[in-house]
């Protein structure tokens, strides 16, 4: 069986007492986080940052301490079972101005349940849902 390792971030932007989520669209059909592959000595933050750089153009991200969650799944590659792991980071960026790369169809920041909705495969709603509990319980 392969094995991959990826990162990423959940990107937030805050305005007034409002908080958006960015969701990509990829071109197979569904929505997602913006992330890649760890490449060979890189860290999987510093995966996160250059993935989230490639893939959207934000540059100036504030990443908050003290949330990181991983998750599992499998996936077929040609007649390969993939084993993949990603880890998520949380982020705040200060614009909402995105420069997609040719990775992605279309972005959109939307509030938390719509994010929810939106949001393609249970695995990231999780995440999804555990990154606005630990924004929620910081701000509080």
């Amino acid at each position: 069986m392969l094995e991959e390792k990826s990162a990423g971030a959940i990107i937030i932007y805050k305005s007034d007492n409002n908080v958006e989520y960015l969701i990509l669209h990829y071109p197979a059909g569904h929505w997602d986080f913006p992330k890649g592959n760890i490449e060979k000595g890189e860290s999987d933050f510093d995966a996160a940052i250059r993935e989230i750089t490639e893939e959207t153009g934000l540059t100036d991200l504030k990443f908050i301490n003290g949330f990181k969650k991983t998750i599992q799944y499998y996936y077929k590659k040609g007649d390969q079972l993939v084993k993949k792991s990603v880890t998520f980071y949380l982020a705040e960026a200060n614009t909402k101005d995105i420069k997609l790369s040719f990775e992605h169809q279309g972005y959109i920041w939307l509030p938390i349940d719509e994010a929810l909705a939106k949001v393609t495969y249970q695995n990231a709603k999780n995440v999804l849902k555990e990154a606005h509990r630990f924004l929620t319980q910081k701000i509080q």
